[in-house]
């Protein structure tokens, strides 16, 4: 059986390995031996593609998406937060109409999917999950709750860090890039092997949000910035297949 001491001395002996990516063979995270390409990637028709481009604009994308606290019949409940930043490119251009979508789990830490059966409630009012279009400067912004942590079976009381997926597809499905947030000063980082597969540690960094207090609205919602850069030195890690 795994422990959370052989996960550890694993981590600590694939820290000094660097790279600002995420390791896809990454031994502590134990499912990514199985997920991760081990074949040449399959070479696809440039023409074909074009074919199956989504293109989004402004009215195939509601307002209201991006607010997750506005979906069902009630208000959600948890911390009412607002996520909100930039995506750029390596120089620091803004990249304009870009679809943004999010999910995540409710604020007790469980996902509106069949496949989560964790004890921690639903919350009927929370399905956790929105879209939006970046602006002309290349801005996003959400209203949703902070996500609790929640257990996964990776190895003995293995938990994620609170956290917030995001997709951004660019111009066709081939280019849809998957990564995920994290909220500052959370105490399950050096634990979690999914965070620690970015081995370098100022990479790391990119993916935790920073508190905003010109982002926080009065007696409503907590504020966070969390800028996406996609080219470039300071590129945020991605989950690349």
């Amino acid at each position: 059986m795994t422990t959370q001491a052989d996960i550890n001395r694993e981590i600590d002996e694939l820290r000094g390995s660097g790279g600002p990516q995420p390791r896809r063979d990454y031994p502590p995270y134990r499912s990514s031996v199985l997920r991760y390409p081990t074949r040449d990637l399959h070479q696809v028709d440039p023409e074909g593609v074009e074919l199956w481009a989504p293109c989004f604009g402004a009215a195939d994308i509601d307002d209201a998406e991006a607010d997750l606290t506005i979906q069902r019949s009630g208000e959600p409940l948890g911390e009412r937060i607002i996520v909100t930043g930039r995506v750029t490119d390596g120089d620091g251009r803004p990249v304009r109409h870009q679809l943004v979508e999010i999910w995540q789990a409710n604020a007790s830490g469980r996902y509106w999917h069949q496949r989560d059966q964790h004890p921690a409630p639903l919350d009927p009012n929370f399905i956790g999950a929105g879209r939006c279009l970046t602006d002309g400067d290349g801005v996003y912004t959400f209203r949703t709750v902070k996500p609790g942590a929640y257990p996964w079976r990776n190895h003995v009381n293995a938990w994620r860090p609170a956290h917030i997926h995001f997709s951004l597809f660019g111009t066709d499905f081939t280019q849809r890039l998957v990564t995920q947030m994290y909220f500052p000063g959370d105490p399950l980082f050096d634990l979690d092997p999914i965070y620690q597969s970015v081995t370098d540690a100022k990479a790391r960094e990119l993916l935790v949000a920073a508190y905003d207090h010109s982002v926080t609205t009065p007696e409503r919602s907590l504020g966070y910035r969390w800028d996406i850069v996609l080219s470039g030195t300071h590129r945020t890690p991605l989950e690349e297949s």
